[in-house]
């Protein structure tokens, strides 16, 4: 039995570094990747002209006429080198790749056709970056390091491994700075993604909070962790009442951040993560092939825990407290049921009360503890959940948009514009007290099922918890699962947000007008 808990060594990101020679200089480089701008001439860019006479047998430019190459971003000519080429003999093949407009969302995708055409090489050198380094580093870096992630639990190891080192050429050490942020946002998407993508056989609650202090112990964050007996002391009913069916009790993880130069009057944000480590739906026990992705249910803690181990890279400018109610909605003798009342934090009188006439809304019972926790405790000053909540988000929007609620027209503006800047796009759900009435109970304070509209009257119940506050409400479900290969994904638990609240926290004044 302990053999088949022990989680298997997993591939590595791929290794990304500088460079300022040109690409053929690399000389252990096995596939070197050359920009191509589209245009009524097509155009090859940096490295190409610096490679002189030894491509110059090669005629890219009548390759890329005889393959009907456009230039647009992301696509991919290869040509093989048989032999290598004059100077460095390792060389085996040349990509040729668009960059399209070289926006932003160009060199992601650049930086994915490169990942896709690369697995099982060892070093791969590149230009693309040095086009614009400004605007295509960190694009580039997250395309080529997402659309390399792999999770692999076979006899025989991975069918395939990601490139392992890509070097970008033609840049100095000037931009170290840029590449090691490009670093840290990439290495937030790949963390999320894989501690969503760990089967629940191995992560359950105690096992979130053993990662979570490793993560503290690597980033020099400050590591509380609450277990049962602390969280029936103190009164977190929710997250009890969730985890009272599971053999593996439930936890409540915190984590601090502050920034170099904090002072007294450096603002706080409170991030709280859903960290439902697996969910069944408890006694209302949801539909077999509904269960199968809910090791992920956890994404919600996945994303604050990596978000939190990546904030001194992006130079995070405020205090950020995560909070992660961790917990596994099981089926037992001992599950709550339709019917009971759970009395959320503090416990005592003042804590609100819900009704549970669905077991299957639990993420919003453990969130709201670890709201009402953070209001009275920390005192923030902006408030943000995260979760794969509601199966309504996903009908509502598909599954390439995740949902946002929001009381603050600017925080929700500011989240708005970091989701479409990183590529995890939200669109602003209304968070509309038409509905309020729908969370009437004749016992409880709020109904913790009160049915359609599913994802509006979830944020109505969690609102409840806010505080006053600025609050924000990340509802993921819609996007927590990627069914196909699709730009930087690859299918299986996306891990999608780590990315928009890295580039909120990581700009120079993240609440600008919000407090």
């Amino acid at each position: 039995m302990a053999d088949a808990l022990t989680l298997p060594p997993q591939v590595a990101a791929p290794a990304v570094t500088l460079d300022e020679r040109n690409p053929h200089a690399v000389s252990d480089a096995e596939v070197i990747a050359l920009p191509v701008l589209p245009g009524d001439s097509l155009v090859l860019g940096p490295g190409a002209a610096a490679l002189g006479d030894a491509l110059t047998e090669l005629d890219l430019l009548g390759v890329l006429e005889a393959e009907k190459a456009t230039g647009k971003a992301g696509q991919v000519v290869s040509h093989v080198v048989p032999g290598g080429v004059r100077g460095n003999k390792s060389l085996r093949r040349i990509l040729l790749v668009g960059v399209g407009a070289q926006r932003p969302i160009d060199f992601r995708r650049a930086g994915v056709a490169v990942a896709r055409a690369t697995r099982d090489v060892a070093t791969v050198a590149t230009t693309i970056p040095a086009l614009e380094p400004d605007v295509a580093i960190e694009p580039f870096v997250v395309g080529v390091t997402l659309a390399s992630f792999s999770f692999d639990w076979r006899a025989s190891g991975p069918a395939s491994r990601p490139v392992g080192s890509v070097v970008l050429a033609e840049l100095g050490s000037s931009y170290d700075g840029q590449v090691a942020r490009a670093n840290a946002v990439a290495a937030a998407g790949w963390r999320s993604r894989f501690l969503a993508t760990v089967p629940s056989n191995v992560k359950n609650p105690a096992w979130l909070a053993e990662q979570a202090v490793t993560v503290a112990d690597e980033a020099g964050l400050k590591v509380k962790v609450w277990d049962e007996e602390q969280l029936a002391k103190e009164g977190f009913g929710g997250i009890l009442g969730v985890g009272s069916g599971s053999a593996t009790p439930p936890r409540l993880i915190r984590l601090d951040f502050a920034p170099r130069k904090a002072s007294r009057k450096t603002p706080t944000v409170v991030l709280v993560g859903k960290g439902i480590t697996f969910d069944t739906g408890g006694l209302n026990l949801k539909p077999g092939d509904a269960m199968t992705s809910m090791k992920r249910d956890m994404t919600g803690g996945a994303i604050v825990l990596s978000t939190m181990a990546a904030l001194a890279a992006v130079d995070c400018p405020v205090r950020v407290v995560g909070l992660i109610a961790a917990a596994e909605n099981a089926v037992s003798g001992s599950s709550m049921r339709p019917g009971d009342v759970l009395r959320h934090y503090p416990g005592d009188k003042t804590g609100r009360t819900s009704e549970v006439t669905n077991t299957d809304a639990e993420g919003r019972l453990v969130l709201a503890d670890a709201m009402a926790y953070a209001v009275t405790q920390v005192k923030p000053d902006v408030l943000v959940d995260v979760a794969t909540l509601t199966g309504g988000i996903k009908v509502a929007l598909g599954q390439q948009l995740g949902g946002l609620f929001a009381n603050h027209d600017l925080l929700a503006a500011a989240l708005e514009a970091a989701g479409e800047a990183t590529g995890e796009p939200l669109w602003r759900m209304p968070l509309s007290a038409t509905y309020e009435d729908k969370l009437a109970s004749s016992i409880a304070d709020a109904d913790n099922g009160p049915g359609g509209p599913q994802a509006i009257t979830a944020a109505l119940f969690l609102q409840h918890f806010a505080g006053g506050l600025p609050w924000a409400h990340l509802d993921l479900a819609s996007v927590g699962d990627v069914p196909a290969d699709r730009d930087e994904w690859t299918k299986g638990p996306s891990g999608w947000g780590a990315r928009t609240l890295l580039t909120w926290l990581g700009s120079p004044e993240p609440l600008a007008g919000i407090v």
